[in-house]
């Protein structure tokens, strides 16, 4: 199994207040799975995509990923486990504004014990022509695509995406989801999606629907439906 996780609890203390984010969680997937996360905000999504990204910690409970056993690993672990396993994607790009968009896909490559070839991943975006532009002289899509590239040339075992397509057009967020559809057959990369849209679920082989910090629901979609006929 590429992902498991079990009885996984987070609590979160602000004050005299106790959060709760997470309440004994379950979780497994295979590799090459994409898995698309819904609920509504304070549901627990980023939480638990934190906890799997290896950026905060559970309470309680073991996960393991891609051979990684979280729990037990120290910060300098941990570090080396994002930075070898695990490629981010978020809503907002975070690109360095002054590298062009070759640069910030550089950049990673710096950290990464055995990267993808640069011009190979900027061609898989599209973005290989505009690879000398800087992040100002991009669209928002080109943008969130760099952020892909940089993701993706660490050659991660697991693609983690928070609101990938929040703050893109109803055309430009289709041509992302396709994107990550290739990538995931290309490169057999695993893929968690966080989104409040419940239409992007089609195109998941898993759909896990959240609230207040448990997992309601974990669906199996037998048949993908490609983001080109998802309608919302």
């Amino acid at each position: 199994m590429f992902l498991q996780m079990e009885d996984i609890n987070k609590t979160y203390q602000s004050g005299e207040t106790t959060f709760q984010a997470l309440k004994t969680v379950d979780l497994s997937m295979e590799q090459g799975q994409i898995g698309v996360i819904l609920g509504p905000s304070g549901s627990g999504k980023s939480t638990l995509l934190n906890i799997i990204g290896g950026i905060d910690l559970a309470d309680s409970g073991s996960i393991r990923v891609a051979g990684w056993k979280l729990n037990d690993l120290k910060e300098k672990q941990l570090t080396q486990y994002r930075r070898d396993a695990v490629g981010f994607i978020f809503q907002f790009y975070n690109l360095v504004p002054n590298l062009t968009a070759r640069e910030n896909v550089e950049l990673t490559t710096t950290i990464s014990k055995h990267p993808l070839d640069i011009d190979e991943i900027l061609e898989a975006v599209g973005m290989k022509e505009f690879e000398h532009r800087f992040p100002t002289e991009l669209s928002g899509g080109q943008q969130q695509r760099i952020s892909i590239a940089r993701a993706l040339v660490k050659n991660p075992k697991l693609l983690l995406c928070d609101e990938p397509t929040g703050a893109l057009d109803y055309t430009t967020s289709k041509e992302i989801l396709r994107l990550l559809i290739d990538v995931n057959k290309k490169y057999n990369t695993t893929i968690l999606i966080i989104t409040h849209n419940t239409a992007i679920a089609e195109m998941g082989h898993r759909v896990l629907k959240m609230r207040s910090g448990k997992i309601i629901e974990d669906l199996v979609n037998d048949t993908l439906v490609p983001p080109e006929r998802i309608e919302w």
